[in-house]
């Protein structure tokens, strides 16, 4: 029996652009819910990935007329429809015409940017909304409509145990009732298609898929981390006297964002305030946690004991931080995307003062610390004060997010507020 559908919050962003809009393409890596989110919406699909259909499209055996709406589905396996679609947008279809699913285009590709004509809507893996943990009692929106006087007081009974198996129940949607050996196997063959398929997709060979396999679990190691990318290449051939050059990793990266496996959270470089010196660094993340446990190889009970070894810095302890902030920034991403705000991390160069995500709406940000406690004490909020006094009113709220039970709002106007009670 199939899963019933859950809801996702790009639905009512996506049913309110079809109501205007023509055509909308919807992005994301494979898995996240592409294609069952668009299907429910269509009335005809297209299936690139079945070479008969695709053949037949290519043969013209598909009429473009408005007739409801058309899915097109992994259409960057023939890179020709997109102009197709924007033709027809520009022969006045109606709203609604057409959904495009799937990644972007392979390099090379001789695709209009479609500007003006088909608006792009971003799907991750489901947030911890999404995944119905708790009822959220904190939205980001709220954050920018209060200030730092406004009252918080909500409870949950998430605990740290719970974010753990979600981190390895994973957010992908087809995979989260299968047992655990079966997850554990779709996610070990979405890895391995990865290496093995996506970068052929993309029109790139690999020649020793074993470095790339090596690449990317060096870079799982370096989850929420601004670890340089030849520290990373530096992990990923440790003991080997042939490393794959620069430029082949630059390959790596390229195809493996532009098919939405890497997530990074790009740097906040504000333009209107006095902050300087600020890392123009990224902070390194997958699409989903779940993926760097498997490329990791990290048991359970070993990371919610603390006792695994999986950073690219063994010193630096477990992965477990790491990962509960891959959870939060990952539900953060979306959250933001329901109304269009910016997400991005501050770091200065010297590392003096950092905050893990910074969401910015005009000219005014809200700041998450992610902190795997349940208690937060001054040393955890010393970043957010910081910035507070550089900022000013561009400030609209200040949080951290924990692993703790209640939500509430310190002396000094910090939100302390659980992952699970925080929404968009």
């Amino acid at each position: 029996m199939a899963s019933a559908y859950v809801h996702r919050l790009s639905d009512v962003t996506l049913d309110s652009l079809l109501t205007g809009l023509p055509a909308i393409a919807i992005q994301g890596a494979k898995g996240v819910g592409k294609t069952v989110t668009a299907r429910r919406r269509s009335a005809r699909t297209v299936r690139f990935d079945v070479p008969q259909e695709r053949d037949a499209f290519a043969a013209g055996a598909f009429d473009l007329s408005p007739r409801g709406t058309t899915l097109l589905d992994e259409w960057q396996l023939y890179p020709p429809c997109w102009d197709q679609v924007r033709r027809a947008v520009d022969d006045g279809a109606p709203a609604g015409s057409f959904i495009l699913a799937g990644s972007t285009a392979p390099p090379g590709a001789r695709i209009h940017s479609g500007a003006g004509r088909i608006v792009t809507l971003r799907m991750r893996p489901l947030s911890i909304v999404e995944r119905g943990l708790s009822d959220p009692a904190v939205g980001i929106s709220d954050l920018f409509a209060s200030d730092s006087t406004t009252a918080i007081q909500a409870e949950t009974a998430v605990d740290l145990d719970r974010y753990v198996d979600e981190i390895f129940t994973s957010g992908f949607p087809g995979v989260r009732d299968l047992t655990d050996e079966a997850r554990d196997a779709w996610l070990d063959g979405y890895l391995s298609h990865t290496v093995e398929k996506e970068f052929v997709e993309q029109g790139t060979s690999v020649r020793r898929p074993g470095s790339l396999r090596a690449w990317l679990t060096a870079y799982a190691a370096a989850t929420a981390s601004t670890a340089t990318y030849s520290r990373i290449l530096d992990a990923a051939t440790a003991g080997v006297s042939t490393k794959p050059a620069r430029d082949t990793t630059v390959v790596y990266r390229d195809v493996l964002t532009r098919t939405f496996v890497l997530d990074p959270v790009e740097p906040w470089i504000p333009v209107y305030n006095p902050l300087k010196r600020l890392t123009h660094a990224p902070k390194h993340f997958l699409a989903d946690p779940a993926l760097a446990v498997r490329l990791l190889g990290l048991r359970r009970d070993d990371v919610r004991a603390g006792r695994d070894s999986g950073r690219l810095d063994p010193r630096s302890g477990s992965m477990l931080g790491p990962l509960f902030e891959h959870l939060v920034a990952q539900s953060v991403l979306a959250y933001a995307a329901t109304t269009g705000s910016r997400v991005g991390h501050l770091r200065q160069q010297d590392g003096r003062h950092e905050i893990d995500l910074i969401v910015e709406r005009g000219r005014r940000v809200v700041a998450i610390e992610v902190k795997l406690a349940a208690v937060v004490d001054d040393h955890d909020v010393r970043h957010l004060l910081w910035l507070r006094d550089q900022l000013g009113d561009d400030l609209a709220d200040a949080i951290v997010v924990t692993t703790g039970s209640h939500a509430y709002r310190r002396r000094d106007g910090i939100a302390v507020v659980p992952a699970a009670l925080l929404g968009p």
